[in-house]
């Protein structure tokens, strides 16, 4: 599914419909959009592919919007502090396909049409899908990037061979249950004293925030995690206390 963030214009959002539509895409989310929604622009731009927009969903947040996923790339051409895998819209698109195979959710996020991801969304993706345009002007329209992505998707789905990932019958942790994890880490940290100063901590609970991402965990794992840091923060305690 395609999940746009903030887009500003309906005739971008009317756009995108219509470019999913030309490559077999009909899910689509929408995070905040500027100018509300519905969105008679939108409708008018779509020009045939009004279905899309009607089964449109509404989210507040990123989080809200992929909380149900298990796999998320974010697309973005601008080079991010952080570690984080760099795939092509062709791996993208296998990948997409593979875990569609193994029954699991995914999505690919889209920025708003002046600036992109912000910061704090990359860290909810698996990887990072980048376009290769031309370097000196990377810049491309957002219905541009939806077809672009979404033509590869359509094409890989009649040559890939899905890969399969051998979890012993558990199911993969969607993106809300990691969420869940990290804020349960994050306050542990926060107690614990981990974070010396204010001015850092954005940026590293980010980093920490895809670290747990790229680690790809099952519900068990994340359920042990939890135990883990229950178990780490007594102990904590305990030898403050004595």
């Amino acid at each position: 599914m395609v999940v746009l963030v903030t887009p500003q214009l309906g005739e971008n959002i009317g756009a995108c419909a219509r470019a999913m539509l030309n490559c077999g895409l009909t899910e689509l989310r929408l995070v905040a959009p500027r100018d509300g929604w519905p969105n008679e622009r939108a409708t008018a731009a779509a020009s045939g592919a009004g279905a899309v927009l009607e089964a449109a969903q509404l989210y507040p947040t990123t989080a809200a919007a992929l909380a149900d996923l298990h796999y998320v790339l974010a697309t973005t051409a601008r080079p991010r502090d952080m570690v984080k895998e760099i795939v092509t819209p062709e791996e993208g698109a296998q990948r997409l396909h593979a875990r569609a195979a193994q029954g699991q959710r995914s999505g690919i996020l889209f920025g708003a049409e002046r600036m992109g991801l912000i910061n704090d969304d990359i860290p909810r993706a698996d990887a990072i899908l980048n376009i290769p345009v031309n370097p000196a002007f990377s810049s491309l329209n957002l219905a541009q990037a939806v077809l672009l992505v979404g033509y590869a998707w359509r094409r890989a789905g009649i040559e890939v061979e899905p890969s399969v990932m051998d979890t012993s019958g558990v199911a993969p942790a969607t993106k809300n249950e990691v969420e869940n994890l990290f804020r349960h880490l994050d306050e542990a940290l926060a107690a614990g004293g981990f974070y010396t100063s204010e001015q850092q901590r954005p940026s590293m609970t980010r980093n920490l925030y895809n670290l747990l991402q790229r680690t790809q965990m099952t519900e068990q794992e994340v359920r042990t995690f939890h135990g883990v840091i229950v178990a780490l923060s007594g102990r904590s305690r305990t030898s403050r206390g004595s």
